[in-house]
């Protein structure tokens, strides 16, 4: 699912005009680091992530229980952070480090 995650999240990008530098994650959340332009409010890009994310996994995984009505598969809260003084090197490292679910 990892996969189908990413290339959701990759489709989603480009729309944005948006980069995906690194993606992994661990059995509950995901980390990105994303280079989008500061025209783009975080807010925009993370619910496009999500929505693109859950339509395509839904579709392709139908076996995942509905817990509502909602269709969403991700909770509706996120943390984002810039990067301040860590260098890409540095952030790319802290993402590869996490754990990749089954």
């Amino acid at each position: 699912m990892i996969g189908q995650l990413q290339e959701a999240f990759e489709s989603a990008c480009e729309k944005l005009d948006c980069r995906i530098l690194e993606f992994d994650g661990e059995q509950d959340h995901v980390h990105l680091l994303v280079e989008y332009p500061p025209k783009l409010s975080i807010s925009v890009l993370v619910n496009n992530l999500k929505s693109t994310s859950s339509r395509r996994v839904r579709y392709l995984n139908t076996h995942i229980p509905r817990l509502s009505k909602n269709t969403a598969l991700w909770s509706r809260s996120y943390f984002a952070c810039s990067a301040g003084g860590a260098t890409s090197e540095t952030l790319k490292a802290y993402v590869q480090g996490q754990k990749i679910p089954d």
